[in-house]
Parts: C-alpha cells; sequence; structure tokens
C-alpha cells in the first residue's frame, strides 16, 4: 500500500491504471476510520481492482465555530486499518495542494442543499461537492462509495454527478451500527462516557418511529412530536432538526410511505451527530 500527498502523483497513478485497463474503486473520507468506512472498503475491495482510499477533513465544509480543529485524526492508525482490509493507495493531500493560493472555484447544487444540514449549515455542501469532484477529477474513478447515514450529502453528490456528466457509478452501502445502536462515526470519540449514553436518543427514537408506524401512525407531525419528546428528556441533547422527506426531493412530507426518509440532527454536548431510517424497510419493500 502507498500513501500519496501529491495531488499530480495521484492524478498520474489512476490514469495509468484506467490505461492498463483497471477498474477504479474509491472511498472520500475524513479519517479516523471506523467499522462503517471499512464496510465501504470492502465492497470497493470486492469490485474494484485498485481501491483508492482518501483521507482529507477539508476545510471548505466547516463553518465557523464548528469542529474543524476538533475532528480527529490519526493517519498511521488509520493507514494500517486501510492496509489490512486491501486498500491499494491512500490519498491524504494538504489543504494548500488542494485549495491553493488563489483557489476560486466552488460547486453548488442548488435546492437540495437548501434544507436538513444545508439549512442549519451555510456553505456545508458547497464545500462537499467542491472536494467531492476534485476527487473525482484526482482519482479517475469508476465508482465511488458512500454511507447512507450521510443521506443527503449521498443524494447532493448523486445530483452533482449526474448533472456535470462525471462518468463515476455513486453507490450507498447501510448505515453500520455498534451494538446498542449507535450509528457508527468518527466524531463518537468526542463524546463523554455520559454523552454516549445520551446519543443512544437517536437511534432510540427511530425504533420508536418504526414501531408507530407498525401500529398505523402515518402522521408525519405526529411521529415528529413523539420523537423530539424522546430526545429532549436527555440533559445534553440539542435539536438541529428532525424531518421526515421524501427520498428524492427532500422536501418535508405530511404522511409517511415506503418513499419517506426520517432525518435527525442532534448535539450531544459539543458534538453533532446524524442518523436516518427509510421507512422503506418499516414498510417491508426492498
Amino acid at each position: 500500500m502507498k500513501i500519496i500527498e501529491n495531488v499530480q502523483e495521484m492524478q498520474q497513478l489512476c490514469l495509468d491504471a484506467r490505461q492498463n485497463g483497471e477498474r477504479i474503486a474509491f472511498v472520500p473520507t475524513m479519517g479516523y476510520l471506523h467499522e462503517g468506512h471499512l464496510s465501504l472498503v470492502r465492497a470497493a475491495r470486492q469490485q474494484g481492482d485498485r481501491v483508492v482510499l482518501s483521507i482529507f477533513v477539508n476545510p471548505a465544509q466547516f463553518g465557523v465555530g464548528e469542529d474543524f480543529d476538533r475532528y480527529p485524526r490519526d493517519l498511521s492508525r488509520d493507514a494500517q486499518m486501510a492496509e489490512a482490509e486491501g486498500v491499494d493507495w491512500i490519498f491524504a493531500p494538504r489543504a494548500s495542494d488542494m485549495y491553493p493560493q488563489g483557489y476560486a472555484t466552488f460547486v453548488a447544487v442548488e435546492g437540495l442543499t437548501e434544507t436538513l444540514c444545508g439549512r442549519s449549515r451555510p456553505g456545508h455542501f458547497r464545500g462537499v461537492t467542491t472536494v467531492v469532484a476534485k476527487l473525482f477529477a484526482i482519482v479517475q474513478p469508476h465508482a465511488a462509495y458512500f454511507g447512507n447515514k450521510d443521506f443527503q450529502q449521498l443524494a447532493v453528490i448523486r445530483r452533482m454527478t449526474t448533472d456535470l456528466n462525471f462518468p463515476v457509478d455513486v453507490r450507498g452501502l447501510p448505515i453500520v451500527r455498534e451494538e446498542d445502536g449507535l450509528a457508527m462515526s468518527s466524531r463518537n470519540v468526542n463524546l463523554s462516557a455520559e454523552q454516549r449514553r445520551q446519543a443512544l436518543s437517536l437511534s432510540k427514537s427511530i425504533e420508536l418511529a418504526q414501531r408507530l408506524v407498525r401500529e398505523g401512525e402515518n402522521r408525519c407531525a405526529t411521529l415528529i412530536d413523539a420523537i423530539r419528546s424522546r430526545i429532549e428528556q436527555e440533559p445534553d441533547a440539542q435539536i438541529d432538526y428532525v424531518q421526515i422527506c421524501d427520498q428524492d426531493s427532500l422536501q418535508d412530507v405530511e404522511t409517511v410511505d415506503a418513499r419517506s426518509v426520517l432525518l435527525l440532527a442532534v448535539k450531544i454536548g459539543d458534538t453533532r451527530l446524524i442518523d436516518n431510517h427509510h421507512f422503506a424497510s418499516t414498510f417491508g419493500a426492498a
């Protein structure tokens, strides 16, 4: 396995691989890998000749006062985990190389980015789509793998990929959870033991919503009230949003059906967590 920092070197390796007929499978991350990331790597390993994993804490997607400086970083740890899973190349560029002096070009997706995390984190998705577009141009992947935990991000990246005609197959894989139900996140390491317990309110509220829907409740306002009440039992919980949206438009819906997605963002202390549930599974749909 090689760790590559230089943009031009990474791009040339990937162009050469494509020229040799190799299929490039790409897993973009911000590092501090966990089992969720590794599940993406395993899927990429099964389907690609070359597996590229990027590790880059992207400053362009963090707003003022957000946790850019606190975001966990440990390249040597990540490299050991990646090599054990068969990653060929880690791309770990410097911010000064990705955004050199005078950098002035950004990618913005309209519509999908104006709700949910886009409403509470202005500029966040412009940073996400810009860095993903740059990574696609550098790594030249045939397929790229993302987790469904970041449901809105995945929808935005798919729209960007379609609109800009990137020849990349964007694949979303299921949320990976801890044994107690907490969705895996690199930010979980920032939770104290008590905050970690309180963070379970996200997955517990999803379970509550599933149960209510199975019992016949389909009014989104009623479900959202029940979810908010469950989360607000936790003293360190600050709800950013609880919304039930259409899976494609991400617009709020009034009643739940198999196309509906429950999306949550909650701060536990200073740590912002997200989670979601697609009601297709609750309705028994594929």
